[in-house]
């Protein structure tokens, strides 16, 4: 029942009664009560009672009304800390939330510790955690959100994998972001960095890749390398390859990659400048050289190298020298795997 229900039926009741003994006994009865004399109608000791029993009801209504009000309160506030702990575990980044309810707080505390991961769509949500919900569904769908028109480009870290998606989504659609992450490789994660630099190296050329040098590694830049064609040399020219060769770690298998592309598109003379030199700055080229001199059929220059070096190394270049002499129409292909060339016990 209403409260102001309450107290007008309870008014009404009591006024009725008061009238109804007044209409039958309308005098006054006396009574001493501590000491104290009294002399009332004998109508208001009926209603008496009856108006002491209404205000101790109307204290006890306020009193738990009160404590009701209050209580509701909490529990709206914790139902709005409740959906702040969702929101951060449904973008992976929980947070410790204080509850004022121990109930609440005993089963909710695991919010800040867990990430929620969504398996399908959900209805019904706040529209705070409907929005959130549609955002993060999307990203994992493969589509790049803008986070900064949305006003979440401060709610992840550098290494949330929400965040994570969300850029490996852009690289696949925004050339400029390539480009961005790599030319400022430290602001991102390191999948972000590797899947932006394969990226790179399957879209780009090498004029623009010669400015990101430093954040290239080998296996990039034999990508970059296989997808020069005649028609297309991608600007490679003898002073990039220089250029790449000399701050990348390449093995011998990767000198060997190099000489093997190089000699469709440079002419002998510079492509043997170029290897020259590299062997001559690091023992790991020298296979890839003397692959060269075999290929320019330059037999008089091989052996004076395999001359200057110990009779144990390059025992497989010597055994098809030895042949080579004897049957010049033999190709180093057709008798030596140059896969496995640099397989030959030696430490560089």
């Amino acid at each position: 029942m209403r409260l102001g229900l309450y107290i007008f039926a309870s008014l009404v009741l009591i006024g009725m009664v008061g009238a109804g003994v007044y209409t039958v006994n309308p005098g006054r009865y006396p009574l001493e009560i501590l000491g104290i004399n009294t002399d009332f109608h004998i109508a208001l000791w009926f209603i008496l009672p009856m108006v002491l029993l209404f205000l101790f009801t109307l204290v006890h209504m306020f009193f738990y009304g009160l404590k009701n009000y209050f209580l509701l309160k909490k529990w709206q506030k914790d139902t709005h800390t409740l959906e702040d702990a969702l929101y951060w575990s449904l973008v992976n980044e929980p947070k410790e939330q204080k509850y004022s309810i121990d109930e609440v707080g005993a089963s909710a505390v695991l919010l800040a510790k867990a990430s929620i991961i969504l398996s399908d769509n959900v209805e019904g949500l706040t529209p705070r955690l409907a929005r959130v919900v549609n955002i993060i569904s999307k990203i994992k769908n493969g589509e790049y959100v803008d986070l900064k028109e949305n006003k979440m480009s401060k709610i992840f870290k550098p290494g949330n994998p929400i965040l994570i998606q969300n850029r490996l989504n852009c690289l696949e659609s925004d050339e400029k972001f390539v480009e961005g992450v790599m030319r400022s490789s430290s602001d991102y994660s390191e999948i972000v960095q590797k899947e932006a630099l394969e990226t790179f190296a399957r879209k780009t050329d090498f004029a623009k890749a010669r400015k990101y040098i430093k954040v290239f590694d080998v296996q990039n830049f034999m990508v970059m390398l296989n997808r020069v064609t005649q028609q297309d040399k991608l600007g490679l020219n003898t002073e990039i390859l220089t250029e790449f060769i000399d701050t990348l770690d390449l093995q011998c298998e990767d000198f060997l990659q190099v000489a093997v592309i190089t000699k469709k598109y440079f002419k002998p003379e510079e492509n043997l400048i170029l290897f020259r030199g590299y062997q001559a700055k690091n023992e790991k080229a020298q296979n890839a050289y003397l692959y060269l001199l075999f290929e320019y059929e330059l037999l008089e220059q091989v052996t004076v190298y395999l001359d200057e070096h110990d009779e144990n190394e390059f025992m497989k270049f010597r055994a098809f020298h030895t042949l080579k002499k004897e049957h010049s129409k033999f190709k180093l292909e057709d008798i030596v795997d140059i896969n496995s060339i640099c397989s030959e016990q030696r430490f560089y």
